[in-house]
Formats: structure tokens, C-alpha cells, sequence
């Protein structure tokens, strides 16, 4: 049985209901969820933050794209054929959790996630309206590529900023609005968070008393968060998109520096 003081357990609580809602509106709840959970568990391996978080996430995340396919138009084949992919990526990629040095990936990671923050900025009206473009064959194949093979191994092996980079692939290669690629990810991070969790489960890593506590707040914060999305539309997705960039950004720049 996991001891936990109650100021700990509300300190986690809290960060997943926080998480649930950046999750449900842009991606990039693991920012805060990973954190908290490896300060609260440091009798544990960070594998167990990682198992604990997908545990928890996957709960909100759930509850968010259902909350999006009712309220907003999404192409659920296209969003399926991309989870299902999405999920086998992630599972190989939690397997490689323990195994790839992080102080070589963050870097790069990091220059990706400043190229998109540049790219939505120079470009104001990125995934604010429709422009009633179709993507081709080749364009769909390439996201198909990126985001159900590169996104999703990536979510297993880290996670930080899936969500971000769902979003970004969809409105980029696809053409999506924000809004419709924010109710698209939601589907697709329910494949990669199930692939990673199933990958941390047989590797005994997830703590799934903490993980259901925590899954109760999540999805209070994803109901929160897919209904202020909703209401607001695309440029509120945009902003919190940016925000959550800049946050990733300094969070990956102080694990790599000064942690």
C-alpha cells in the first residue's frame, strides 16, 4: 500500500486536474503531471512517474475526446486510423524509456518546439479558419507517418508536449483548424497513452491506487477545459498553444542546464 502525507496527495491531485485541462484544450499536461509526480515519489524510479502519469492521463483524455466527438465535427475513421497506429509507436517507445539519454533528445526536442512557436506567431491566421482545403493523398500518408509513427513513439518514450505536436501536425499537413485538430489529438493521445501503458504495466511500473485518485481530478480538469475550448474557439486554442510551447521549452531547458 503507497504512504502518501495529505499535503503530498493534494499537491498531485491538483496537478492532474491542471493537467486535464491544458491536456483537453492544446496537449501538454505531462509538463505539469510528470513534475509533481517525481516530486512526490522520490522513493520511486522515474519509470513509476511515467507508468503513473499515462495511468492518469489516459482517464482525462478519454473523457475529452468524448466531449469533443459529441459538441464539434471529427472525422473519427481518420482520427481511429491514426490512434491505432499511434498506440503500437508508443508501446515501442515506453519500452525504450529507460534506454535513450535524455540530455541528447531534450535539445533537439527543444529546437522543434521553438521552430513551432516561431512558425504559429509569423503566421497569425495558422489554424483559426477553415480554409476549405483538402489534404492529398501524400500529404495524408506523411501525417499518417509523423504523427502515428513519430508522435506517438515519442509519447512513449518521453510524452511532454504530444499533444502540442498533434495539433501542429494536423493543422500543417491536413489543414485542419485548431480547434478540429485539438478534437482530433484528443482521440489519437487515447491510442498513445494506451500503448505506453500498456508497455509500463508489464513492466510493473504504474501505481494504480495513486493513478485512480488522480484520475478523478483529471477528468474534472478535461471536462473544464474541452468546454472553455469549445466556447471559445480556435484563437484561445492558439494562445494556450503558444503558452504551453514556452512553458515546455523552459521546463526542457532547466532539466537539461540547471536540474
Amino acid at each position: 500500500m503507497l504512504e502518501l502525507s495529505l499535503p503530498v496527495l493534494l499537491m498531485l491531485f491538483l496537478a492532474a486536474a491542471l493537467a486535464g485541462w491544458v491536456d483537453a484544450v492544446v496537449g501538454g499536461g505531462g509538463l505539469l503531471l510528470v513534475p509533481a509526480l517525481l516530486l512526490g515519489l522520490p522513493q520511486h524510479a522515474p519509470a513509476y512517474a511515467l507508468g503513473t502519469n499515462k495511468a492518469t492521463a489516459i482517464a482525462g483524455t478519454s473523457f475529452a475526446a468524448v466531449t469533443y466527438a459529441r459538441r464539434h465535427p471529427v472525422d473519427v475513421r481518420l482520427a481511429l486510423r491514426f490512434g491505432a497506429l499511434a498506440c503500437v509507436s508508443s508501446a515501442v517507445g515506453a519500452s525504450f524509456a529507460t534506454a535513450v539519454s535524455k540530455e541528447v533528445l531534450q535539445p533537439l526536442i527543444m529546437v522543434l518546439l521553438l521552430a513551432v512557436a516561431l512558425f504559429v506567431v509569423l503566421r497569425p491566421s495558422f489554424g483559426t479558419q477553415d480554409s476549405g482545403r483538402v489534404a492529398s493523398r501524400r500529404r495524408s500518408a506523411l501525417a499518417l507517418l509523423v504523427v502515428g509513427a513519430g508522435v506517438g513513439f515519442y509519447d512513449g518514450l518521453l510524452g511532454p508536449g504530444t499533444g502540442t505536436f498533434l495539433i501542429i501536425a494536423f493543422v500543417g499537413l491536413l489543414h485542419m483548424t485548431m480547434l478540429s485538430a485539438s478534437a482530433t489529438a484528443k482521440v489519437v493521445n487515447v491510442g498513445t497513452n494506451l500503448g505506453a501503458l500498456v508497455a509500463f504495466s508489464f513492466h510493473g511500473t504504474v501505481l494504480w491506487q495513486l493513478a485512480a485518485g488522480m484520475a478523478v481530478f483529471n477528468i474534472a480538469g478535461s471536462w473544464a477545459g474541452a468546454h472553455m475550448a469549445l466556447r471559445r474557439g480556435s484563437g484561445f486554442v492558439r494562445v494556450v498553444l503558444l503558452v504551453v510551447v514556452a512553458a515546455l521549452v523552459s521546463r526542457l531547458a532547466y532539466d537539461q542546464w540547471w536540474a
